[in-house]
């Protein structure tokens, strides 16, 4: 179902589409369509609280002796590994929550949700609570290092994974290395 609601979407316009249309093109009533999607906004996120939820089972197997922010580093590369198939559909979904303003304030949800998954990791490595400054401030740099690496990727493309990969390692080196553009 989502895959059609972006598709037409990206055809149409997020706010010219309406929930009718997508469960038309679907071939479910538009009751049907909100038991899998609670709104219209939900459609373009897909199944992002599975994602969460392999994101966090990742962390939470990782060992304990693996650097923090290489954990976070793998975690977060893996969760945005959609397989290249998906790529097309990956870049309509992120283009429309970069640019529609509804996705944008939905956004700030889901990406609470994120942090929640980062900053809970981060306290049960640090010893502290999930709302303390350490891991509220991984976790907040964490989303910026995303965020940034999608804008990227959206306006330039390359490879989705090595730009995140690398955006993390600079990230847990403070920024030492960088000297210019990342590569990908």
């Amino acid at each position: 179902m989502s895959v059609v609601a972006l598709e037409l979407f990206a055809r149409r316009g997020f706010e010219e589409t309406t929930l009718d249309d997508v469960a038309a093109a679907v071939g479910v009533s538009r009751r049907t369509l909100l038991r899998y999607y609670p709104s219209k906004n939900d459609l373009v996120w897909g199944a992002f609280s599975e994602h969460l939820e392999r994101l966090r089972a990742m962390l939470a197997t990782a060992p304990a002796e693996e650097p923090l922010m290489d954990v976070i580093r793998r975690g977060v590369v893996a969760f945005n590994d959609y397989g290249a198939d998906e790529l097309p559909r990956l870049r309509i979904r992120m283009t429309l929550i970069t640019s529609v303003p509804a996705l944008q304030a939905h956004s700030a949800l889901r990406y609470d949700e994120w942090c929640a998954v980062i900053a809970e990791f981060v306290a049960r490595r640090t010893g502290g609570a999930p709302d303390d400054l350490v891991p509220q401030l991984v976790a907040q740099a964490a989303l910026g290092a995303s965020k940034a690496t999608y804008q990227r990727w959206i306006m330039r493309g390359g490879d989705l994974l090595l730009q995140l990969d690398e955006a993390f390692r600079l990230l847990a080196g403070g920024f030492a290395a960088a000297g210019g553009e990342p590569s990908g």
